[in-house]
């Protein structure tokens, strides 16, 4: 999810006052994924049609009649989708191999992990400079707003790739379901699986060269987010221990939009919430998008003993991602959380700029937040 610019009007709808959000082409947008052809992700503005704040989305289908063919929201390189639910993904990164990365060393590999479903994982070993010993395990979740990406995509091989290389990490990369095909709770759930599955060892590369013990969760935007949620879940189930949580440009919205925060980037997380979650009580201060909101789940139950919270400055979401640093900081929770924020960054801009100087810089405090530093 990334800085997007609407403004609210109301206007008459068979008879009611309906809330719409109008998209103006104000702010740039980077959101993950955007490659083109190969080509390095660019800005892009969110613009044409309109999110109806009580849409409800309905599965697609090859008949529909003509008015549910209509586009409701479209981000023009990203997505549209329209009124039936169905989601056209437009510009897809490519998908790009598992095997050996000869650049950085690591070795990948896919698992399906629910035949059923789909779920899947793909793994990434780094090169063992003492073969006995085992590493950490970091268990990864994709942005994408819940609607795109994967963890085969060029977008995120290319970043986990160098990721588990400098930290020494076996990595887990989580590929869940999207929505508006599979709302969620889908993408929650299955990276619940996939957490599971990770912590029980049975894969034989974590069985031999991972070490449990030393589990860490990380994401970025609506990854992020997911890391909140199973924080939460290992805390209610009783585990796995979880020793440090990354949390990389959270994505988290509200109704209200906080001090300092821009109203447009509140309205865009309300109207991209109800196609993701449209059985939301509350909509975008629903627990699981608003860990603030009233109701929610105290921080004290975050399951996890570390946790870095990342933003960068220009960030439509930083307001809200410092918010929920501080939220944490000064909670009953017995962990140490820390924060860093990237000066005259966007959101995710470590994804499309991978070698700019706060993008290193980053690396190096996630490295050695994992080393324990």
């Amino acid at each position: 999810m990334h800085a997007l610019c609407h403004k609210i009007a109301a206007i008459p709808c068979c008879g009611r006052t309906e809330r719409r959000i109008f998209s103006t082409p104000c702010i740039p947008a980077i959101w993950p994924g955007s490659v083109a052809n190969g080509k390095n992700p660019s800005h892009h503005l969110w613009k044409p049609a309109t999110i109806s704040a009580k849409a409800t989305p309905m599965p697609s289908s090859t008949s529909m009649e003509p008015a549910a063919d209509e586009v409701v929201v479209e981000s023009p390189a990203h997505f549209r989708i329209y009124k039936s639910g169905r989601i056209e993904r437009l510009n897809r990164p490519p998908i790009l191999p598992a095997g050996l990365d000869e650049a950085t060393g690591v070795t990948s590999k896919d698992v399906v992990l629910d035949a059923g479903t789909g779920l899947s994982a793909r793994l990434y070993l780094p090169k063992l400079q003492e073969p006995s010993k085992k590493l950490p395990v970091l268990v990864y979740f994709h942005g994408g707003a819940f609607l795109l990406e994967s963890a085969d995509s060029a977008t995120y091989h290319t970043y986990v790739n160098p990721l588990a290389a400098a930290s020494g990490v076996l990595v887990v990369s989580v590929s869940y379901r999207l929505a508006p095909e599979h709302p969620l709770p889908a993408a929650y759930e299955d990276s619940w699986a996939g957490l599971q599955w990770a912590a029980s060892a049975e894969d034989e590369w974590i069985a031999e060269h991972g070490d449990v013990a030393r589990l860490f969760l990380a994401g970025d935007s609506a990854g992020a987010n997911i890391v909140h949620d199973m924080l939460l879940r290992a805390s209610a189930n009783g585990g796995p221990r979880i020793e440090g949580a990354i949390m990389l440009h959270p994505w988290f919205g509200g109704n209200t939009p906080l001090e300092g925060e821009p109203e447009s980037a509140s309205a865009a997380t309300a109207g991209l919430w109800t196609y993701a979650c449209p059985g939301a009580v509350g909509g975008a201060d629903d627990p699981r998008m608003n860990p603030l909101a009233p109701g929610a789940p105290p921080l004290v139950k975050l399951g996890c003993a570390r946790m870095l919270v990342c933003a960068g400055k220009k960030d439509a979401l930083y307001v809200r991602d410092r918010a929920y640093y501080e939220a944490v900081a000064a909670s009953a929770w017995p962990g140490d959380v820390v924060w860093l924020e990237s000066e005259g960054e966007e959101h995710v801009f470590f994804l499309p700029k991978p070698e700019c100087e706060n993008a290193k810089i980053l690396t190096d405090r996630v490295v050695a937040f994992i080393a324990g530093a």
